[in-house]
């Protein structure tokens, strides 16, 4: 633990940092800006879904995206990001999403344009992809889609269902152990079906879970609204501050505003890491730059909406009752603003976390299956998919810092892959 801790803390406070806000900065340079087709980008999202063919519309790519990343990040990863990087923290999660969106477009374009087609007719791609058929370096792409595999089984599985264990069992006292068990459950039977079945929950549910989750929201900012002005000062002003927030919330210099707010961001939106390409590989969609658009908007509504408006209510909650948040654990600081909320307080809270973790679970382990794919055959899908299943129980039930720390490392190594792609194959990518 202490070496993986080491490791991170070097890797995540300076190196990747700097590595990605500058291929962020580089590509919405480069392409020219393509955040300011944002509004198109969504219309073509909007698109009717249709799949009748081996592959998926573009909004049920979208929809898968969406899955994986909408999730814990876009709640206690908030809350952990105000805690330890304080209230600045925020701005530098919105910003790594602004202009994570042109890295985001470039990921999934590279992974349209260089997907593979299976015999049935499917397309199958993503940064493994890339790597195999635009770089021709198969070890590279196999590095890839081991990480994938393993990020699968600790970001996108156990990381989700102990969140869930933990909030259930602070709000309704429900043993890790039943909540394990319907986790599982709930989730087979949706993977089991296949990847139309994972498509079509996932374009029906990830809408209305996110509708529900902001309504809330915007409920605690009503209830806030006194506080809202100074709520935008202070992370602004802690943005930027070399000195200590208010509020007795540890952090807030810059360095730490910085840190955690982008690394957070990334957390949630994974842009850099590329694992939205794997979705966006699987529409049938014949140009890359439609499906990069599509895809791109995911970035826009994990980060850009989903995570400022939880970290406003956030902070805006630290102004409004500082009591609550006296002494509060990393992750209590979301709880304890919705505890605020009329009627159905923290209820509401964790079966929103219940609802996009089980999202989330359905959505990584498409990515797994993926990857699982490419490193060897079709054959061992059925042995993952047992042993993703497994790993939710598990997850509900074991201590979590050992994963957390594996998880962090693991995107680490995902990264460069990734983004040695991008800057290699930049030339193919075109606005």
């Amino acid at each position: 633990m202490e070496l993986l801790n080491r490791i991170n803390n070097f890797l995540w406070s300076m190196p990747l940092l700097v590595l990605l806000m500058g291929t962020h900065i580089y590509f919405t340079c480069k392409l020219r800006f393509p955040q300011r087709r944002l509004w198109y980008a969504i219309r073509l999202s909007m698109g009717k879904a249709d799949n009748t063919d081996a592959n998926l519309s573009p909004f049920s790519a979208l929809a898968t995206t969406l899955a994986a990343t909408l999730g814990t990040g876009n709640i206690i990863g908030v809350s952990t990001a105000v805690a330890l990087g304080g209230p600045g923290a925020i701005f530098w999660c919105w910003i790594t999403g602004i202009l994570g969106m042109a890295t985001a477009y470039s990921e999934c374009y590279l992974s349209v344009l260089f997907r593979c087609r299976r015999p049935d007719g499917a397309y199958v791609g993503g940064p493994m992809y890339v790597l195999k058929n635009g770089l021709h370096n198969n070890l590279l792409g196999g590095i890839y889609a081991a990480c994938t595999l393993a990020a699968a089984f600790g970001v996108g599985c156990t990381t989700q269902a102990n969140s869930v264990t933990q909030a259930a069992a602070a709000t309704f006292r429900l043993s890790p152990h039943l909540v394990g068990i319907v986790l599982a459950f709930l989730t087979s039977v949706v993977i089991l079906g296949g990847v139309k079945s994972i498509a079509n929950l996932c374009e029906r549910t990830v809408p209305a879970i996110s509708f529900v989750y902001l309504l809330g929201c915007l409920l605690l900012l009503i209830l806030y609204h006194r506080q809202l002005p100074e709520t935008f000062a202070l992370i602004l002003r802690d943005a930027f501050s070399f000195t200590s927030a208010a509020g007795g919330v540890a952090g807030g210099a810059l360095q730490h505003a910085v840190r955690y707010g982008v690394a957070r961001g990334l957390f949630t939106n994974e842009a850099g890491i590329g694992t939205s390409a794997i979705a966006a590989a699987a529409s049938h969609t014949s140009q890359p730059r439609i499906q990069a658009y599509v895809s791109m908007t995911a970035v826009f509504w994990d980060t850009v909406v989903m995570c400022l408006i939880t970290g406003l209510v956030v902070v805006a909650n630290m102004l409004y009752d500082p009591a609550s948040v006296a002494g509060a654990a990393q992750t209590d600081l979301t709880a304890a603003a919705f505890s605020h909320l009329p009627y159905v307080g923290n209820a509401f809270l964790t079966v929103s976390l219940a609802a996009f973790a089980i999202t989330t679970l359905i959505g990584w382990s498409y990515f797994g299956e993926k990857a699982t794919e490419y490193l060897i055959g079709k054959k061992g899908i059925p042995y993952y998919k047992l042993a993703y299943i497994l790993m939710i129980y598990f997850g509900a039930i074991i201590p979590m810092n050992l994963v957390w720390e594996c998880t962090d490392l693991i995107n680490a190594m995902m990264v460069l892959p990734n983004v040695l792609a991008l800057y290699l194959l930049r030339s193919r990518i075109k606005p």
